[in-house]
């Protein structure tokens, strides 16, 4: 079964077990939404000679803890001599998504998005930073608490609440590779082996919100098995602004 038709195949899974009005205020998470992590997803691909110093500055982003570092590999370059082994066309449509509400068409590897608003060139360090500067600022008093923790069996989520008016927002559930080394046979990275960090390989949906605090609790031994750890993104619906976000890493939570 290839990427895509997990991510189709698994929509449902937890959908049900979501429950509104957690707690009854928008206290009810431990989380505080002022401190919410800035989510950077790197769009890149195997075959782009360009993205290599962009991989390993995400790498250096998955220590930070005020940031979610994501890899989304693409598959547009794959005709140029090597298919992208990690590549689904979903990321590509997700990179594309982007660029149609942001309304400047710009698509292109290596590219990093910040909080599902903004975007940079992946290897350009100061812009990276300045981004996910400008970023914590925009969010400040916007983002919405999200928590991610783990049993034997279950993982559970909270997704706080919001007074007033709040947009239509989907719950995903992204579970995550911590590492992928590939060595790379053919196109513009011939000969060699590049590190890829926390690469999403399954993103599915779990839930929907509109200002309700919502929890649910998910099957760990499903859902984990072959993978390092999840992230949860609270992001309005159509590839809109993340509002909150929560990271797991399943090689800590299995080592305890």
């Amino acid at each position: 079964m290839n990427i895509v038709s997990k991510i189709i195949s698994a929509a449902t899974i937890g959908a049900l077990a979501l429950t509104a009005g957690v707690g009854g205020d928008t206290g009810s998470t431990q989380a505080h939404a002022d401190d919410a992590p800035v989510v950077v997803e790197l769009f890149t691909s195997q075959g782009c000679s360009s993205c290599p110093p962009a991989d390993a500055l995400l790498g250096e982003l998955t220590r930070r803890a005020d940031v979610i570092a994501l890899t989304m590999p693409v598959d547009y370059w794959d005709y140029n001599g090597w298919k992208d082994t990690l590549a689904s066309p979903a990321y590509t449509n997700r990179q594309h998504s982007y660029a149609r509400l942001r309304g400047d068409s710009k698509v292109y590897t290596p590219q990093m998005v910040f909080n599902g608003r903004t975007h940079a060139v992946g290897s350009q360090r100061g812009a990276v930073e300045q981004a996910i500067s400008n970023e914590r600022e925009a969010a400040e008093g916007q983002s919405v608490a999200v928590t991610i923790g783990s049993s034997d069996d279950e993982i559970m989520v909270t997704v706080a609440g919001r007074d007033g008016d709040a947009p239509h927002a989907t719950i995903w559930l992204l579970l995550t590779s911590k590492t992928e080394d590939v060595q790379i046979g053919r196109g513009e990275n011939s000969g060699r082996t590049v590190t890829y960090y926390n690469v999403v390989r399954m993103m599915m949906p779990i839930g929907q919100w509109q200002g309700e605090a919502l929890e649910t609790s998910l099957p760990k031994t499903d859902l984990m098995e072959g993978y390092d750890g999840c992230t949860v993104i609270l992001q309005v619906d159509g590839a809109g602004p993340i509002l909150g976000a929560a990271y797991l890493d399943n090689t800590i939570v299995a080592s305890n």
